[in-house]
């Protein structure tokens, strides 16, 4: 089976490609690792809503913030959408975005776990992440850790994706058979 990652910025069509690389008239499984919408923020609910709709019919979400685990139960191909608010929602639980040290350890377990389960895979997974190159992040402590860790997960989960995609402006760059950098 294969495994793919999908890097790019905010709105650069990422989710949307995707989408496009997993059967269309099948059952897929979507686990979205972020906050549940609330009230509180409608701009986000705006946008989960419309994820939701330029998925196709049949497609099934399951919002966790346990990847690792949505992966093992899914009995379909998998979308995770997104690592970055995956990373966040780690940190979050744990109340560690003051805790360098803490939220590393986290983040660096749940990685492993992860990268050994995406390596063997039994099905096509794809997953979407913001590459922290590309993306606006605070330069404060809580963003340089998030930058820090979230790249470290998109190198790793990376080195054991088959396929590796860079979306820019809606335009997919393969970077599979890129070198990659120590």
């Amino acid at each position: 089976m294969t495994t793919t990652l999908v890097l790019g910025g905010v709105r650069s069509g990422k989710s949307r490609h995707a989408t496009r690389l997993l059967p269309q008239d099948q059952s897929v499984t979507v686990i979205t690792p972020g906050g549940k919408p609330t009230d509180d923020d409608p701009a986000w609910a705006s946008r989960v809503a419309a994820h939701r709709a330029a998925r196709p019919n049949g497609w099934t979400t399951a919002e966790s913030s346990d990847v690792t685990r949505g992966i093992l139960r899914a009995r379909t191909p998998v979308l995770v959408d997104c690592l970055g608010t995956w990373v966040t929602a780690i940190i979050d639980a744990a109340g560690a975005w003051d805790d360098r040290e803490k939220a590393t350890e986290l983040v660096t377990t749940a990685t492993q776990e992860l990268v050994a389960i995406w390596a063997n895979a039994p099905f096509d997974c794809v997953a979407v992440s913001n590459e922290v190159g590309m993306s606006l992040v605070a330069q404060t402590a809580s963003g340089r850790l998030f930058q820090d860790l979230l790249g470290q997960v998109n190198a790793q989960v990376s080195a054991v994706s088959h396929r590796t995609h860079l979306v820019v402006a809606g335009r997919v760059l393969d970077l599979s058979d890129a070198p990659l950098v120590g």
